[in-house]
């Protein structure tokens, strides 16, 4: 189906494969020579470039998450070009380990090209997610230094 996905049917696809918890599949929705770039990200790094290294971060993301996602108020914008969509949506999070739910807000800016996504800016709300995880003390030892 690559041939045939359009940016929004890459995302749609990319949004369900997390939320389902389907993480073994999602670097096939990526060109082999993708970068994507974590914007937020507080601490470690924010771009990751290729497959084969996005692979490697979804199986150590369904290896090590305590979240259960549900996606929520999902708006898709198409743009001027074809190829770009700006996707915005509410992931409702249950952390598993310290039984919070709550909300996280999210925006991508995708680029997909020849059904596959080739690049992707992820503006995702990072400090909720620590923060319900209780890791805010870890955070700032990071941001420190330490």
């Amino acid at each position: 189906m690559s041939e045939t996905r359009s940016p929004r049917e890459a995302f749609q696809e990319l949004l369900g494969g997390i939320t389902a918890g389907r993480f073994s599949e999602l670097a096939e929705l990526y060109a082999e020579d993708a970068v994507v770039e974590t914007v937020f990200e507080p601490v470690g790094p924010r771009r990751f470039e290729g497959r084969a290294v996005l692979g490697e971060r979804f199986a150590a993301v369904a290896e090590h998450s305590p979240l259960e996602l549900a996606a929520t108020n999902v708006v898709v914008r198409e743009t001027d070009d074809p190829e770009v969509i700006v996707a915005e949506w509410d992931y409702r999070v249950h952390h598993r380990t310290t039984g919070r739910t709550f909300e996280a807000a999210n925006i991508q800016v995708l680029r997909v090209r020849d059904g596959l996504i080739v690049h992707s800016r992820d503006y995702h709300d990072h400090l909720a997610l620590i923060t319900a995880g209780g890791n805010l003390p870890q955070l700032v030892e990071a941001l420190e230094g330490r």
